[in-house]
C-alpha cells in the first residue's frame, strides 16, 4: 500500500518542521482514496469533474532526512513527548473490525492514517470493542483476533490505545448485540427497554434484568464480568504500555442514560423531550415494589400519563410544563425512582470495572449523554427521560458524580464542540451551560473530567468552541476526537483538525523522533513512493 500526498504547505508540528506536504489531501493505492468530498475505500475511484477525465501523478513527499538521527535500537519506535497540555485521541472508525473478527476493515487506510495522526502528535486512539462481535456465536466463547491484529498495529506505530467495551448495538454501521443474546430476545422481550406503546429497544439490555438470569441461567452482569476479564486476560501484554485507559459501556451509545430517543433525527438536531423507558415488565415490576413500599400502591401501576411523544414538545401535555406532575409529590416520587435505577446500575457496571482493571495500572472512563435540549426550561425534559433528576431546583449530577468517585472512574462528557449560538432557538437548548453545570458537579467530587466532540462530521463553530473548552481554566484529562473516516481525512476537515491539534499544546515531535532505517522500511508504506491514480469523470 502505497501513501501519497499532495499540497506544498508545511505542516508545522511544535518545534520541528518537517518537509512534507500537507496532510489534508492523501491518496492510497487500492484501499483507500480521497476522492473531492472524503475517502473513498475500495478498488476504483470514480469523480465527476466537468464532464472530463483525467489522470493523476501523485506528488512524491517524504520527512527531511538529512536531520535525521543516528540508528537507534530495534524496537525504540517514534516517541512523543508529553508537555504540559490536553492528551489528543482520535476514535477509531466503529466498524474497525470485521463481523466475524477475523481481520480488520480497511486495514491500509487505516495503518496510513495512524502514521499520519503520530507524525502530527497526537498521543493515541480510541477503539471500540463490540461485546456483539467477540461473544457473538455463544455464551463464552470469545474471539478476540482481530481486536488484538490492531493492537498490535497501534503498538508498533507507538501510539497509546483507549479501549472502549461496547455492551450495546449499533445501528449505523449494523452491529447488533451477539446472536445468542438476540435469540433470547426473540422469546423473551423484556430483557430489553420499553416504551409506553410497547416498542422495544433492542440495541442494548434493559437495566432491570441486570441481576437477573436471563441469559442462559447467568445474569448481565455475571456475562459482563467474564467478558472483562477475558479482555484483561487476551490484552494482558498491552495493558499500561500501550492501552492506557478503558472505558466502560454503560447504556445506549456506551453512555449511561436511558434511550429516551430510539432514533436519532436525520440532522443531529434533538427536538422532542424523548420518551420514558419504564414498561418492560421488569421495570414495571421494579417500579411496582418502590410504590408499594412508599404507602402510594396506585403509584406503581406505569409511567407518568400526562407527558408528550418523542418528537414532541414539553408543552404539548401537561406534566413538564411549569406547576405541571414533574413538580408535584407524584412526580417527585416517578422521578426519585426513574433515575436511582439508572444511577444503580452505572454503580453495578463501574464496580465491575474497577475491581476488574484496578491492579492493571490502566484508568477506568464512563460516559454520560449531553441531554441540552430544553435545558432552558425549569423542568428540563430531555434530561429527564434521559434518566437525570435535573432540574432548575434540583442538581442531577450531584449523585452521578459521587458514584464515579466511589468507584475510581474518570468521566467523558460529550458535546464540546457544541455552542450556544448554534442551537434552534424553540428547544431552548444550552449545551455551554449544561456542560459547564457537569464539569463542575464531577471537579467537586475530584472526578477527573475528559471531553468528546458530538458529532463526526462537524457541527457550526465546532473547532472553535472545542478550543475554547480545552484551553484556559477547562484542564481535561484528555479529549478523544470522534472518528477517523472517509470525512476525517478528507480536504474540507483534516487542515481544520491540524490547527486544532496545533492549537492544544500537544506532544511534540523532537529531532530524535524521526524514524530510524529500519523504520524508514514501514514508514515508506505512507511517505516514500509515488503512485498513479486514475480519476475519470462520471
Amino acid at each position: 500500500m502505497e501513501l501519497s500526498v499532495i499540497g506544498g504547505s508545511r505542516v508545522k508540528l511544535g518545534r520541528t518542521d518537517f518537509a512534507c506536504r500537507e496532510l489534508g489531501y492523501v491518496v492510497l493505492n487500492n484501499d483507500c482514496r480521497f476522492s473531492k468530498g472524503g475517502v473513498c475505500f475500495g478498488q476504483n475511484l470514480r469523480l465527476k469533474k466537468s464532464g472530463k477525465g483525467m489522470s493523476l501523478k501523485a506528488v512524491h513527499a517524504e520527512p527531511i532526512r538529512e536531520m535525521k538521527k543516528k540508528k537507534k535500537p530495534s524496537g525504540s519506535g517514534t516517541r512523543s513527548k508529553q508537555v504540559d497540555g490536553v492528551r489528543l485521541f482520535v476514535g477509531l472508525p466503529l466498524d474497525t473490525v470485521s463481523h466475524d473478527c477475523n481481520s480488520i476493515n480497511h486495514s491500509r487506510a487505516i495503518a496510513a492514517g495512524l502514521k499520519a495522526l503520530k507524525l502530527l502528535g497526537v498521543e493515541g486512539v480510541e477503539l471500540p470493542i463490540w461485546w456483539g462481535i467477540v461473544e457473538k456465536e455463544a455464551m463464552g466463547k470469545y474471539d478476540w483476533s482481530g481486536y488484538l491484529s490492531i493492537a498490535e498495529m497501534i503498538q508498533k506505530v507507538g501510539l497509546k490505545l483507549h479501549v472502549t467495551l461496547c455492551f450495546h448495538g449499533s445501528k449505523k454501521p449494523n452491529i447488533p448485540l451477539p446472536k445468542w443474546v438476540s435469540e433470547i430476545g426473540e422469546s423473551q422481550s423484556s430483557i430489553y427497554f420499553t416504551d409506553r406503546s410497547g416498542q422495544c429497544y433492542k440495541e442494548c439490555l434493559s437495566l432491570a434484568v441486570d441481576n437477573l438470569n436471563v441469559l442462559n441461567g447467568k445474569t448481565p452482569l455475571q456475562v459482563y464480568r467474564s467478558f472483562c476479564e477475558s479482555f484483561k486476560f487476551s490484552f494482558a501484554s498491552f495493558m499500561k504500555s500501550t492501552i492506557t485507559g478503558i472505558s466502560m459501556g454503560l447504556g445506549p451509545d456506551g453512555e449511561l442514560r436511558y434511550p429516551s430517543h430510539h432514533e436519532q433525527p436525520t440532522d443531529g438536531i434533538t427536538r422532542g423531550i424523548g420518551e420514558f423507558q419504564c414498561y418492560d415488565q421488569n421495570m414495571l415490576s421494579l417500579l411496582k415494589q418502590h410504590a408499594e413500599s412508599s404507602g402510594n400502591p396506585l403509584w406503581g401501576l406505569g409511567g407518568p400519563h400526562d407527558v408528550p411523544t418523542y418528537n414532541q414538545s414539553p408543552y404539548s401535555n401537561s406534566f413538564f410544563k411549569d406547576g405541571g406532575s414533574w413538580e408535584s409529590s407524584y412526580g417527585d416520587f416517578f422521578l426519585s425512582w426513574y433515575s436511582s435505577q439508572l444511577i444503580e446500575h452505572g454503580d453495578s457496571l463501574l464496580s465491575l470495572a474497577d475491581s476488574t482493571f484496578g491492579d492493571t495500572g490502566v484508568s477506568i472512563y464512563g460516559k454520560i449523554p449531553l441531554m441540552h435540549s430544553w435545558y432552558g426550561t425549569r423542568s428540563r425534559p430531555s434530561e429527564q427521560t434521559a434518566g437525570f433528576y435535573n432540574t432548575a431546583k434540583r442538581d442531577g449530577y450531584e449523585q452521578v458524580a459521587k458514584t464515579f468517585a466511589k468507584n475510581s472512574c474518570k468521566i467523558i462528557l460529550p458535546g464540546m464542540d457544541l455552542s450556544d449560538a448554534n442551537q434552534p432557538n424553540e428547544t431552548h437548548s444550552s449545551p455551554e451551560l449544561l456542560l459547564s453545570q457537569t464539569m463542575a458537579a464531577f471537579r467537586k467530587h475530584d472526578v477527573k473530567v475528559s471531553g468528546q466532540n458530538s458529532s463526526e462530521f462537524g457541527v457550526p463553530g465546532g473547532f472553535e468552541q472545542m478550543k475554547k473548552n480545552l484551553s484556559g481554566d477547562h484542564v481535561l484529562d484528555l479529549f478523544s476526537y470522534q472518528r477517523m473516516g472517509a470525512y476525517f481525512f478528507s480536504p474540507e476537515h483534516f487542515p481544520s483538525f491540524t490547527e486544532l491539534v496545533r492549537s492544544l499544546n500537544q506532544p511534540k515531535l523532537h529531532l530524535d523522533d524521526l524514524p530510524t532505517e529500519e523504520e524508514e522500511g514501514a514508514e515508506s508504506a505512507i511517505m516514500s513512493q509515488e503512485t498513479n491514480v486514475s480519476m475519470q469523470a462520471v
